[in-house]
Parts: structure tokens; C-alpha cells; sequence
């Protein structure tokens, strides 16, 4: 069962209600120079208790956790943020384009009780980049807080969610902040004990799907485990503390305003690169076909297999690449996987692609250096000017994702790109 409960929220105090100088994309997607221009808006950007001044070794003087829980103290203290003076359920709506088409998202942003994965109850979907859980670690037990959302889905295909989104979004927004890419995020705030009842009793039998902060989420549970040990090593019983729960953002999975772009693939290869033998070796599982390079996403559209745009560095144009009909996936894939992980683009790609023709496995991460994540597909086609052969996919579909994680796996990193981020800055919660 899902734990889902209202909170009390820090929030940017007397700022009025645009709040778009203080607000910050994701820590992980800020530049050193990004933060300094951020701070240069407003020296109250949420970008300080994100990545605050100072080293990240924890040991040293004036250490970038020393300052984020000064920082974060001497807000509160001073009335920079005040905590709202009861707990509620939040909705942050995001309005953009894409296309050409305007788009909403809404979430619920609510505490959610930490769960294991092994618990399937909050559940992963994405195998993640290795990376060290340290820096975020060290600064969530120095603050005793999170300063961003983990984005997370939840399944309610007969949209039961949206009448309460309603009933929230028909009050008066406390905030609003417009990004640098024009999206436009907007918050509610909902004290009504029945909407906080409303939202557990829905949410309280349906797993969680982590969207986007997976290194967020595992912090949290370790933060968490070493809260609990810390408790038992003093005698101490608390019901239900804070440091149990997690700030997330909920978004209903089977909103068809929900956008997942795809992740594009540039790589090299080891020594030498040779297109000719590199192609030989990739048409032992798919059929190739030119394509102009005005009609690629034309061409995955037709698509009724796996596969995948390809361009190495002495093409001329690109090719769709299509997973050949003579090919078991099984007997292709062997690894003891479901067929809905073997199926997926970025699962064949991985495989029967980069790690076969290339070398590159995230189980072998020092190859990894020689694979770049892109977002804009003319980009990683235009990277084939200085690197050895770019990948354009399709996005992965939510249907995909569902299967994926209930049957416990993880897709290979990078497989879903959910437009837009969430902004940091809105809401602040205490795990005090």
C-alpha cells in the first residue's frame, strides 16, 4: 500500500506570487555558469540550497553541506521561507508547447512513505547511470530536507484523478514561475483534510512509478535507514517520522498530455572505426533503408518492430534500421528478461548494437566514456561530423514502462526523457 499524505511546505515568503527568479531547473542539469547567472537573478535562488557554495569533501571547512544547512537555516530564521501552517496537498500545473501544441501536466505533490524497491510499491523504471549517492547523501543529512520533487506516476486510466485536480485548480494559484524555456509552472495548495483523504484513498492501492530522480529517491531511503538506526541506537520510537517519507510529484501515466521525448545515442567505438564492418555486423539482425534526412521521424513512424535510426560518420544520409523479421528476440537476447524489456528499442539497441558491434555495456562503465546521451536528434546526427555513428529512437511508451516495472526490471538508462522538468524552488519540505 502506497503511503501518500499531506505536508507542510517552506515556501518563498512576501515574493508575491511570481516567483520566477527564485525557482532552478534540477540540480543535475545546472552548469557551474548557469548557477552563478541564477544567483545573479535573485541571491535567494533555490539553486543555493541545491549546490551551495564550498567543497564536496564533507571533511573540509566551509564544506558545501556546512553551507546548505547554514543557508537553509538562515532562510527560515529570517523569514526568506516560512513554513505554511497546515498541511496540504499541492497541485503544480505546467503549461508549454511542443509541436506546436500547447500542453498542461498536473501533479499532486504529496509525502510519500519510502519503500524498498524489493516492497513493490514505489518502483523503478530506469536503470541509472552509475553514480555516487555521496554528494546528494551528504547534503539531505546536513539539511534534513529535500529541495525537489522526485517525479513519479501513477496509474488511473478511468481518471478519477482529474476531478480532484479540478476541484484544487478551481481556487486561487499562491505561485507561479515561468523557466528559460518558456514553461510555465503554476501551484495550488489544497488544506482540506477530505482532499488529503481523497488523494490517499486514491493512490493507496495502485503501485508509484519513479518518472525522474532515482538518485533522489534511493538518497532518501538511505537517509531514511540511517535516521532509523540512529533512533534504535538511542532508544527512540517515533510513529510515522518525516524523515519516512519523501516530497513527490504525481502525474496520472495515462494523461495523453504526458509527453516522453526519447534519448538519442552518439558512441565511438574503441580503435578504428569501420562503417563497412560496423554495417555487416548490423545487418545480422535488421534491415536497412535510406532515409532523407527531413523524413526520419517519418520513417520510425512506420515502425512496427524495434529498431532505430542510424548515421555513422561516412554516410551521407541516414538509415532506418529494422529489428529483421527471421530473428528470435529470444534466442538474439539471451538474458532471462521479459518480453516486454526485450522488446524495447533501447533494450535492442544496447544488446544487439552497442555492446556486440561497439563495446559499450553499462555493466562494463568505463565504456561508457565513450557513449553521449542527446536530446535533439539533429544534434546527434550532426555529431557524426566528429564521432563515430549516432542513434535516433522513438520514445518509449507508457504502456512500456508499466510492463517493464511490474514485472520487476529496470529499463537501460536514458530510455525516457518526461518534458519538462520540474522546477525546484516552488515547494521546500523538512524531514524533521
Amino acid at each position: 500500500m502506497a503511503r501518500v499524505r499531506p505536508f507542510a511546505a517552506y515556501r518563498y515568503a512576501n515574493a508575491g506570487r511570481d516567483l520566477t527568479s527564485l525557482t532552478a531547473p534540477p540540480y543535475d542539469v545546472i552548469s557551474s555558469t548557469e548557477r552563478a547567472e541564477l544567483l545573479l537573478q535573485n541571491p535567494h535562488n533555490a539553486v543555493a540550497l541545491e549546490l551551495p557554495d564550498g567543497p564536496l569533501d564533507a571533511s573540509m571547512p566551509g564544506n558545501r553541506y556546512e553551507t546548505g544547512a547554514n543557508t537553509w537555516r538562515q532562510w527560515r530564521d529570517s523569514g526568506v521561507l516560512a513554513r505554511d501552517e497546515a498541511a496540504a496537498i499541492y497541485v503544480v500545473e505546467q503549461r508549454y508547447t511542443v509541436g506546436g501544441k500547447a500542453i498542461r501536466r498536473r501533479a499532486f505533490v504529496a509525502e510519500v512513505g519510502l519503500e524498498p524497491f524489493s516492497a513493490r510499491i514505489v518502483l523503478p523504471h530506469e536503470r541509472t547511470l552509475p553514480k555516487a549517492l555521496g554528494d546528494r547523501f551528504e547534503l539531505t543529512r546536513a539539511t534534513a530536507a529535500n529541495f525537489s520533487q522526485v517525479f513519479g506516476l501513477f496509474d488511473d486510466a478511468a481518471g478519477e484523478s482529474d476531478r480532484l485536480f479540478g476541484l484544487i485548480t478551481a481556487g486561487t494559484p499562491v505561485a507561479r514561475a515561468l523557466d528559460a524555456d518558456g514553461v510555465e509552472s503554476t501551484l495550488w495548495t489544497a488544506t482540506d483534510p477530505d482532499v488529503g483523504t481523497r488523494l490517499t484513498a486514491l493512490l493507496a492501492d495502485k503501485p508509484l512509478f519513479i518518472a525522474d530522480g532515482h538518485h533522489r529517491y534511493t538518497t532518501a531511503l538511505a537517509y531514511r535507514d540511517q535516521r532509523r538506526d540512529d533512533a534504535r541506537a538511542h532508544g527512540d520510537s517515533v510513529v510515522d517520522p518525516a524523515y519516512d517519507f519523501v516530497m513527490m510529484a504525481l502525474v496520472n501515466m495515462e494523461d495523453p498530455e504526458l509527453v516522453v521525448l526519447p534519448t538519442h545515442r552518439v558512441a565511438d567505438c574503441e580503435g578504428e572505426f569501420d562503417s563497412a564492418v560496423f554495417y555487416a555486423g548490423l545487418s545480422r539482425h535488421f534491415t536497412m533503408t535510406d532515409v532523407a534526412i527531413d523524413s526520419v521521424d517519418a520513417a520510425l513512424d512506420t515502425l512496427d518492430v524495434p529498431g532505430f535510426v542510424v548515421m555513422t560518420s561516412d554516410d551521407a544520409a541516414p538509415r532506418l534500421a529494422r529489428l529483421r523479421d527471421d530473428v528470435d528476440i529470444d534466442l538474439a537476447i539471451s538474458l532471462p528478461r521479459s518480453e516486454p524489456w526485450k522488446h524495447l528499442d533501447v533494450t535492442v539497441l544496447q544488446e544487439l548494437v552497442l555492446d556486440s558491434l561497439l563495446d559499450i555495456h553499462p555493466d562494463r562503465p568505463e565504456t561508457l566514456e565513450r557513449l553521449r546521451f542527446v536530446k535533439d536528434a539533429d544534434e546527434a546526427l550532426a555529431a557524426t561530423a566528429s564521432h563515430d555513428v549516432a542513434f535516433i529512437l522513438r520514445a518509449t511508451r507508457m504502456d512500456q514502462l508499466r510492463d517493464v516495472a511490474l514485472a520487476g526490471e529496470t529499463m537501460p538508462q536514458k530510455s525516457t526523457y518526461f518534458y519538462p522538468k520540474l522546477l525546484s524552488g516552488l515547494l521546500f519540505r523538512s524531514a524533521e
